[in-house]
């Protein structure tokens, strides 16, 4: 069921921290209909996330229309029946680009995950180099682990957040978004402290981490990405009870302002910086190509 795409290649992900400028110079939906190649690029909105869905599809008809795009549709998905739909699920295997937009992550899990539409984004991006982008929402259930609730205080406490299955796009992270704007640092602290295997990556609003498979990173937009590393943490997670504030000793934490670029040793054409050691390894993680992962 899956063509070939023009330009094909590695496979992006466009990870928004949510409210995305929409009306203005757009730099972030610009970049998403650039890597899905241009005006021309057949692109479907996803707002199964959403409980207006009408209401945040006119929103991207308007943005993705003043882009130039003429070949963007609604996937209005309203069950998982419509997930498994041979008609929706062609509609995917054709686009150059999949956007999902905000709401609650847990509904648009509820909708689509494990669905034929579900295998079928995963074969977009990873055999046809398909672009798939999310905002809000649609960012936090790229992963496979999805954040699912939690509170945001001012202090990372035990038991304060809790984790659900996500789409899988990516492995070993887990995605907050709005993550400056609603001071989010302890609650991926608190993630990372109770799961030191992932790495938790933080999308400040109007800002995307661009992920190309195999190759590297870069960030645009206006504000930062921020990444945190527990996996050398000292922490007193295991024995403290329910809400008490953790201990955290020797937590990494990296910020890539917009503007950031980063590409693996040897990946492809010179462009992006010198990759710093201590990155290494979430580099090599968010863009690996494996297509079983």
């Amino acid at each position: 069921m899956t063509q070939p795409r023009q330009p094909g290649g590695n496979g992006h992900l466009v990870i928004i921290g949510g409210h995305e400028d929409r009306k203005e110079d757009m730099a972030i939906l610009s970049r998403f209909v650039e890597l899905c190649g241009g005006a021309a690029a057949k692109i479907v909105v996803i707002t199964a996330a959403s409980q207006v869905a009408d209401e945040m599809w006119r929103m991207y008809d308007d943005a993705f229309g003043a882009l130039g795009v003429t070949r963007h549709s609604h996937l209005e998905l309203q069950s998982r029946q419509d997930a498994n739909s041979e008609d929706y699920v062609r509609q995917v295997a054709q686009a150059d680009g999949i956007f999902m937009t905000g709401g609650d992550q847990k509904r648009l899990l509820a909708l689509i995950g494990g669905t034929a539409l579900d295998a079928e984004m995963h074969a977009a991006l990873k055999l046809r180099g398909a672009v798939i982008g999310g905002t809000s929402a649609g960012a936090s259930a790229m992963s496979g682990h999805m954040l699912a609730q939690g509170r945001t205080d001012l202090h990372p406490e035990k038991g304060a957040v809790s984790l659900a299955a996500g789409l899988g796009l990516l492995q070993r992270v887990v995605i907050d978004q709005h993550f400056s704007e609603r001071q989010r640092l302890s609650r991926l602290l608190t993630v990372v402290a109770q799961n030191p295997y992932l790495q938790g990556i933080g999308i400040d609003e109007d800002t995307a981490l661009v992920i190309e498979r195999g190759v590297g990173i870069e960030v645009v937009g206006e504000g930062a990405v921020t990444v945190v590393d527990g996996r050398t943490m000292i922490t007193n997670v295991a024995d403290v009870r329910d809400r008490d504030t953790l201990e955290l000793i020797d937590v990494r934490l990296h910020l890539l302002p917009a503007g950031s670029s980063y590409r693996l040793p040897g990946a492809g054409p010179e462009g992006g910086k010198r990759l710093p050691a201590p990155l290494l390894d979430f580099l090599e993680n968010v863009t690996k190509r494996n297509p079983m992962s």
